[in-house]
């Protein structure tokens, strides 16, 4: 039998950034993964969200994604443009990025890393006990782990093992999408009817990618060109010519969440965790913000540094976040059908989003800019993710994200006289003194008070911020990076 530290299972984007986060901590994890490689048919996530593009980006790493997609204004609320390119943020913009794309560079920094991935292997099931998980994959080896970790889809085989119930909303809509050629030429663009968004684009190559909404009828097999020819005519009264498809795949607007994230040794993460129907593109970016939040928790767990009671900040903090996105994609899906009354909420709602306090507002929750963890009071930064502020160290430019490349956490001196402040925790939190002469401002709340010091998890989320009140700043530091050394 052999013997991992931690055993994630799914090599998507969720998995993929768990492992990286491990490994920036230093600790072992391996995934386990059914495809052979990273490879994808069909586009699946079309891109990246302000703040996922920010996460990379403390890691040091976004320059990477940058270079192969394309910034835009990609932010919309059931059709409706929601500029966010006046927001307080260095990445102020979304990136046209397909996951096909996407998931390659991840795994090529993997690599770098030294991750493991077992590829063409499946698991079927697992035991935990006190000490650990025995996972049992389908080609009967078993392996040892301390952790295991279900970032497995929307089918999760390790959530449905670990008894964990999936509520939510049955579908009502089923919608295919697909890439295929057509003889004739099409109705270019988007059009909307009492199902939902019909809408057929360039795909390149003398290629078109084409969505189809139907009402929803009940559990079928997977898509074929016939399939999607029906569903053309019912909508446009031909199918074009289709043929040669591409890929077709098929989706609905079920929207579940699990009841909870962890069950002893074993968590969900991503799609495992909740999924909802695509409009907006949240999955993806849902995804990589849990694990990026659950990483460096079980990371000082494993170490020994923080107790087993940090763990459950991830559910506290991360399931919030979620079903405010299932709440938002389903009201954006309502708004995706053409009806009198669908109208009519849209044109409020579009006149409503085209003033500059409603549009910051939802620009930030869409774009993940505008998340909030419940962390407590005191400063009114504490849970806001810490802006990218251009700083003065040492007489050299820096920014707030490269202090973070390393996944610690920091405390930033702005003037506090804070190089006694650490104590027993310097060991664990790097203490950098910085100069910064710029407005104190987050996405959608508006200016906020300078601090003169600022306590950051390795997240980037605030922990603490305040002036020199060290008694606040030991409660903090216990809270997130465990109790004071001896």
């Amino acid at each position: 039998m052999s013997e991992h530290t931690v055993v994630i299972v799914g090599a998507g984007p969720t998995g993929m950034m768990l492992a990286a986060e491990l490994a920036l901590a230093g600790v072992e994890a391996v995934i386990v993964e059914r495809r052979a490689g990273p490879e994808l048919e069909g586009p699946r996530a079309l891109g990246l969200h302000a703040r996922t593009i920010e996460i990379l980006d403390q890691r040091g790493v976004a320059d990477r994604f940058l270079t192969a997609g394309s910034p835009m204004q990609v932010q919309s609320f059931g059709g409706i443009a929601v500029d966010i390119s006046d927001l307080p943020a260095r990445h102020h913009y979304g990136l046209a990025l397909p996951q096909r794309q996407f998931e390659p560079i991840l795994a090529g920094w993997l690599e770098e890393l030294g991750v493991a991935t077992l590829r063409r292997r499946e698991v079927a099931a697992f035991v935990q006990d006190d000490s650990g998980v025995n996972v049992r994959l389908a080609d009967g080896e078993t392996i040892r782990a301390g952790y295991l970790v279900g970032c497995d889809g929307g089918r999760s085989l390790v959530r449905k093992a670990a008894g964990i119930d999936f509520p939510g909303w049955d579908p009502s809509v089923t919608s295919l999408l697909a890439e295929v050629r057509m003889s004739e030429e099409p109705a270019l663009g988007v059009h909307r009817d009492d199902n939902g968004q019909h809408a057929v684009g360039p795909a390149g190559d003398g290629r078109f990618r084409v969505v189809v909404s139907q009402p929803y009828s009940g559990p079928t097999d997977e898509p074929d060109l016939a399939d999607l020819s029906r569903a053309l005519i019912g909508v446009w009264g031909t199918d074009f010519g289709a043929h040669d498809p591409t890929w077709i795949s098929r989706f609905t607007d079920m929207s579940r969440q699990a009841a909870t994230y962890r069950n002893g040794r074993v968590f969900l993460a991503g799609d495992a965790a909740h999924v909802h129907y695509p409009v907006g593109g949240q999955g993806l970016n849902l995804g990589v913000q849990d694990a990026v939040n659950l990483g460096w928790k079980l990371a000082q767990v494993i170490r020994g540094t923080s107790s087993d009671d940090l763990l459950d900040t991830y559910q506290a903090e991360r399931h919030p976040v979620a079903a405010r996105v299932l709440q938002t994609t389903m009201a954006a899906t309502v708004l995706l059908r053409s009806t009198p009354q669908t109208e009519a909420l849209k044109a409020i709602l579009t006149t409503t989003l085209a003033l500059v306090q409603p549009r910051h507002h939802m620009g930030a929750a869409l774009s993940g800019l505008g998340i909030r963890y419940d962390l407590g009071g005191g400063h009114p930064l504490v849970g806001w993710r810490m802006p990218d502020f251009d700083l003065e160290t040492d007489g050299r430019a820096t920014r707030v994200f490269d202090l973070l490349n390393t996944a610690r956490p920091v405390l930033i001196d702005f003037g506090a006289a804070a190089d006694s402040m650490l104590g027993p925790w310097a060991d664990r939190v790097d203490l950098v003194a910085a100069h910064y002469d710029g407005p104190w401002e987050l996405p959608g709340p508006g200016p906020v008070v300078p601090a003169r010091a600022v306590l950051i998890r390795p997240d980037g989320y605030v922990a603490w911020a305040g002036d020199t009140d060290e008694r606040d700043l030991a409660v903090a530091l216990e809270t997130w990076f465990g109790r004071a050394a001896a």
